[in-house]
């Protein structure tokens, strides 16, 4: 574990409800003493191929994923260090030009569908949440959200969730479930274990880490 600081990682299928969850988990506690990296700003940068190929690309594998980048940064904060986060734009598939400063602060959360994947990123997680939300109602979530944010149709969505994000999913995302601390029902409306994550479990986890 590291020393002072107390790690979260939050992880979940896609549309699980684990943004929601994390929002309501910093709202519940002193959003000063907290930084949240999305593994969403860690994409690989694909500028460097067509709007096309990149709407070819298999966003739902972990080879997606810079995961050395995103180790490279939560380590930075660990250290103490500021540390400039990626900014990745879902409409164009690619990073933008910007970055976002980002102070270090005694809790990192660390939130995203292969935040359990990687050992190097597991191993410095003190908490890890995995929200468990049914299929079908993942996949309603998902759909909402890429016509609503991400101007998507409705057929591209669910040719996407047969093809790549179902069976990825399975493979991939819905095993590390067994690295899990605490398996949460209901996202972000789960306010029980919220408030247990809270008043229980971060405490004596803080507690064990600062000796």
């Amino acid at each position: 574990m590291q020393k002072n600081k107390l790690i979260i990682g939050i992880s979940g299928g896609t549309g699980s409800g684990k943004t929601r969850f994390t929002k309501e988990l910093i709202e519940r506690c002193d959003s000063n003493d907290i930084v949240c990296i999305s593994q969403d700003s860690y994409y690989k940068d694909l500028s460097h191929i067509s709007y096309e190929e990149r709407c070819n690309v298999n966003f739902d594998s972990p080879n997606s994923i810079d995961f050395n980048e995103l180790k490279n940064d939560i380590q930075s904060l660990i250290n103490n260090k500021t540390t400039n986060i990626p900014l990745y734009s879902f409409k164009r598939h690619k990073r933008l030009n910007e970055t976002l400063s980002v102070e270090p602060k005694p809790i990192i959360i660390i939130e995203g569908i292969f935040a359990f994947h990687d050992a190097r990123i597991r191993n410095l997680i003190n908490c890890k949440v995995y929200v468990d939300t049914p299929a079908d109602i993942r996949i309603l979530r998902r759909a909402k959200r890429d016509i609503n944010k991400r101007d998507r149709s409705i057929e591209s969505i669910f040719s996407q969730y047969i093809n790549t994000v179902k069976p990825m999913h399975e493979k991939f995302i819905e095993p590390t479930i067994n690295y899990a601390d605490i398996i949460v029902k209901d996202g972000g409306k789960n306010r029980m274990a919220i408030e247990v994550i809270k008043n229980k479990l971060l405490p004596m986890i803080k507690s064990e880490i600062n000796g």
